[in-house]
């Protein structure tokens, strides 16, 4: 390996940016790529822009800047690429370094850092969305939406109606198995899940559960820290990983049923050398683990065409796509409808939709015409950011399919057998 020319804490950043042998094979995955055909906006041009950062040859410059952050981070490049090459860690790590050297700055990025600290505080978030019920319900929000930036505007359209307290209400610390116990795991709740999905966050329970697995949820867990890793915010990263370190100690198992979430857990040992490796082994996604431990097939039926779409962070971040499909083919009557853009980005990607509105809205089309050619009953995605965009894409669209988490499909077919 040669030598690094540039900051001496960039060279990670160097020795990843060298098993890229610059094929092109990645193009033709990458959303930004097929939306603007620019080499810059490709995962092989990006990586010769953080190469020459690195390497000193290249200042962070606006365009080094923008390109690090128009990019989507789902990861396609790395299923396509024969070499191997870590895009992820390298875009988060040349993320953290803009933000150390404060190279971006205006309205909007002091907005983002702003929610990402209410992100990380889970009584401040809880308090933010019972706020945003409360305008919601008195029709509020859409009183001052003419104010708003294009951008918040644009993110409100995909925000569904935050659920009841009841909803929203903490999980219960121990859920015990049903029948014979297999074992036990370890459940995290989220700060988005748990705010938005909390019925997604309990059909989870029941489903494990229903396959003989007592379920933990830690109490003094919290965020996950996959925003903010994404964000650049390696400090607060750090601190969050470590955070849920300590409250998971007592698990062998982390099931995670948002798969943002479990990409990021499952990096760990990138934010955390030396020690994160142990925390990332135990991390598995709920289709994967599932399947991996042999389902309990349900004995409801359930009559539906049902598409699924796989989140980038669980086939491109997990290299998990075949385990969510198995256990939907194992519901009775429910019909499994392949798409010609399942593996591609819906455009959600976080805080993508509110920082890049015009990306995000032209890389959901692409996912929205795909969907409408296949025309199902049911959307099924197990990612809190990609429910709500494909939902509110389908609602802008007026498709006629609900859009729904794989679990909570199986969670109906359980529950519709039991009451038979």
């Amino acid at each position: 390996m040669g030598s690094v020319p540039g900051p001496a804490h960039l060279g990670d950043l160097y020795e990843k940016s060298l098993d890229c042998v610059h094929c092109g094979l990645c193009l033709s995955t990458c959303p930004t790529y097929r939306e603007t055909g620019r080499e810059n906006s490709s995962p092989r041009g990006r990586i010769y822009l953080m190469r020459g950062v690195a390497e000193g040859r290249i200042p962070l410059s606006d365009t080094v800047v923008d390109e690090a952050f128009l990019c989507l981070g789902c990861r396609a490049c790395e299923t396509a690429c024969p070499s191997g090459v870590q895009f992820g860690a390298m875009l988060e790590e040349t993320r953290a370094e803009v933000e150390n050297r404060g190279a971006r700055r205006g309205a909007p990025v002091r907005l983002e850092r702003i929610g990402l600290r209410v992100v990380a505080n889970a009584r401040v978030l809880h308090a933010a969305f019972s706020l945003l019920g409360l305008a919601q319900r008195f029709r509020l929000d859409r009183a001052v939406l003419p104010l708003l930036p294009r951008s918040l505007r644009a993110a409100h359209a995909m925000l569904p109606s935050v659920p009841p307290a009841a909803d929203r209400a903490p999980l219960p610390e121990f859920t015990p198995a049903v029948g014979e116990v297999r074992g036990r795991v370890g459940f995290l709740s989220g700060c988005v899940m748990s705010e938005l999905f909390g019925t997604v966050n309990r059909a989870t329970l029941r489903v494990l559960a229903h396959n003989g697995f007592e379920v933990v949820v830690p109490r003094e867990q919290g965020c996950c820290g996959a925003l903010h890793a994404h964000g650049g915010d390696a400090t607060r990263a750090q601190q969050l990983l470590r955070h849920n370190m300590r409250a998971f100690a007592g698990v062998d198992t982390i099931v995670v049923n948002s798969a943002g979430c479990g990409a990021s857990m499952r990096g760990a040992q990138d934010w955390l050398p030396g020690e994160g490796a142990a925390y990332a082994s135990k991390v598995r996604d709920v289709s994967e683990f599932l399947d991996a431990a042999g389902l309990r097939a349900p004995a409801g039926r359930i009559d539906a065409r049902v598409c699924y779409d796989d989140p980038c962070h669980l086939v491109h971040g997990q290299q998990v796509a075949a385990a969510p499909r198995r256990l939907l083919e194992a519901i009775d009557g429910l019909e499994l409808v392949a798409h010609r853009d399942a593996a591609s980005c819906c455009g959600a990607a976080g805080i993508y939709n509110l920082t890049h509105p015009d990306m995000s809205a032209a890389v959901l089309d692409r996912k929205l015409d795909a969907l409408a050619e296949a025309d199902p009953d049911v959307i099924a995605t197990g990612n809190p950011g990609c429910l709500m965009q494909i939902r509110g894409g389908v609602a802008k669209r007026g498709l006629r399919a609900l859009v729904v988490h794989p679990v909570e499909l199986l969670d109906e077919a359980y529950r519709a057998g039991h009451a038979g």
